[in-house]
């Protein structure tokens, strides 16, 4: 054990590839949730009911952001990182393979002494070598699975718009919210308005997956940052020196999510060449077959967090007022984990790709130590930050009330959380994606009905209850994938 906690946070090459990846991409992954929760803050000053409003809206935008996206965005990172390795080794080995070609079939003297040449000097193939990796790293790249993500994207994100503009009243009954609710009408302006930033949404997180997959992750941490920058700075103009209440917070998000994709596409263009030759070279039938899958998956699991807040939504605007703080929290801390994830992921695809088993399992090993080591830590820094900042959040004392029975619970499955997470990650860097599908099906269905169960009963104590069991089944099936040694990891029986 002594030996095994030092190596967590051992500054080997694996460590610090993992640390370049997985820092930058938690602070992007807990950038936007951050930046929902000042937003969180600003809106509670207006009212528990606008606060409950948006709650419910920001929830019925983000499972319909996650059913779009979120399987492109994992299956653009393993596509990119397969593609990006094997597309080194190619350009690297090339100018080898075509001198040998030329040596055998071409009569042109001059030639065949500039072959012999590079032979009798071996420093000088190695410094054309060097000069072809760093050739590499400044030329743009042909990925063509970038460009598909980005034609995927935008096209979900303009049908994403246009379904939650035309159903935003249906879907806020359907989640509880009825005619007769305070609530209805913050609602229908927040989600109507904040649904028109959902191309860019969709297209901005393709890009953060393309970026992931080239191990590139500080770029998408620049641009999240500089537009949740924006986002903070417009939220008081527009909420209370314009007086736009609720709706002026919608504004202020959509602006920021278009200054990010204009930040992303900006960079992207100088990196990779986002136009390919054929359609072949697009693999959207790959994309699709994957894609399904994951969405399967991405529906089931957000599903679970959707029903949750809608059985808090039907037990009136405190109750999901303060769920909404808890989960927010509880969300915008377990995306830390998701940084590590992102690196398992990027890393992992990459290894298999090359079938360096070694770095594998040496990856996996790592990223689920630090992943437990995180884990405690968020559990510590949240029960004793929270319990004296949530009146930042509101000073109704019902809600703070409600707050406090839920903190113990955001606190004590943050490990739970982290450790779900990562396994997400080395999962879909093993392209498991038929597994992570199935199994979550599984999981939801299980958590679904605890959900029921456990609501009606308990309330609020037993909505928390249902979700900490999803996240520890969560856990439990990632841990039993990778322990069997079945699918892409029945390499691990002959270790």
């Amino acid at each position: 054990n002594g030996v095994v906690s030092r190596n967590v946070f051992k500054k080997d090459e694996l460590g610090l590839e993992i640390a370049q990846i997985a820092i930058p991409s938690a602070l992007a992954l807990t950038a936007d949730p951050i930046a929902s929760l000042i937003d969180t803050a600003f809106i509670g000053h207006i009212g528990p009911v606008e606060l409950a409003a948006v709650g419910i809206s920001i929830a019925i935008f983000n499972q319909a952001s996650k059913i779009a996206i979120f399987p492109l965005v994992s299956i653009t990172t393993s596509f990119v990182a397969e593609e990006e390795a094997t597309e080194r080794l190619v350009n690297i080995e090339a100018p080898e393979h075509e001198e040998l070609k030329r040596g055998s079939f071409d009569a042109n003297k001059e030639l065949e002494m500039e072959e012999l040449e590079s032979l009798i000097d071996p420093a000088s193939s190695l410094t054309s070598g060097n000069a072809e990796i760093l050739k590499l790293e400044h030329v743009r790249r042909r990925i063509p699975s970038a460009s598909s993500a980005m034609a995927i994207g935008s096209v979900l994100g303009l049908i994403q718009a246009l379904f939650l503009v035309l159903a935003a009243k249906r879907l806020l009954n359907y989640m509880g919210v009825d005619s007769n609710s305070p609530m209805l009408k913050p609602a229908i302006q927040y989600l109507t308005l904040r649904s028109l930033g959902a191309p860019a949404v969709l297209l901005s997180l393709a890009m953060q997956g393309v970026f992931r997959g080239l191990k590139d992750t500080k770029t998408p941490l620049y641009a999240t940052m500089v537009g949740d920058i924006s986002n903070i700075i417009l939220d008081p103009i527009f909420i209370f020196i314009l007086h736009l209440g609720v709706s002026g917070a919608a504004i202020a998000h959509v602006i920021s999510q278009y200054l990010i994709s204009l930040i992303l596409l900006w960079r992207l263009m100088k990196q990779v060449d986002l136009l390919s030759p054929s359609m072949k070279d697009l693999q959207f039938g790959r994309f699709l077959k994957n894609g399904l899958l994951l969405l399967v998956r991405v529906i089931a699991a957000t599903l679970c967090v959707t029903l949750a807040a809608s059985l808090a939504a039907r037990r009136g605007s405190t109750t999901m007022a303060a769920f909404q703080i808890c989960l927010q929290i509880w969300l915008a801390t377990s995306l830390l984990a998701d940084g590590l994830a992102v690196a398992g992921q990027a890393i992992l695809a990459s290894a298999f790709a090359k079938k360096d088993y070694s770095k594998v399992t040496a990856t996996v090993s790592r990223i689920l130590q630090l992943g437990l080591v995180l884990g405690l830590f968020l559990s510590i820094i949240i029960t004793f930050v929270l319990e004296l900042s949530s009146r930042l959040f509101t000073k109704d004392a019902d809600v703070l009330h409600l707050m406090r029975v839920g903190i113990p619970f955001v606190a004590l499955t943050q490990p739970i959380n982290a450790l779900a997470f990562v396994f997400d990650g080395v999962n879909y860097g093993a392209s498991d994606f038929a597994y992570s599908a199935y199994s979550m099906v599984l999981v939801a269905i299980i958590s679904i009905w605890s959900l029921f169960k456990l609501s009606s009963s308990y309330g609020f104590v037993g909505i928390w209850f249902a979700l900490s069991l999803y996240m520890s089944l969560r856990t439990f099936v990632g841990f039993c994938r990778v322990w069997t040694g079945t699918g892409p990891w029945n390499f691990l029986r002959d270790l």
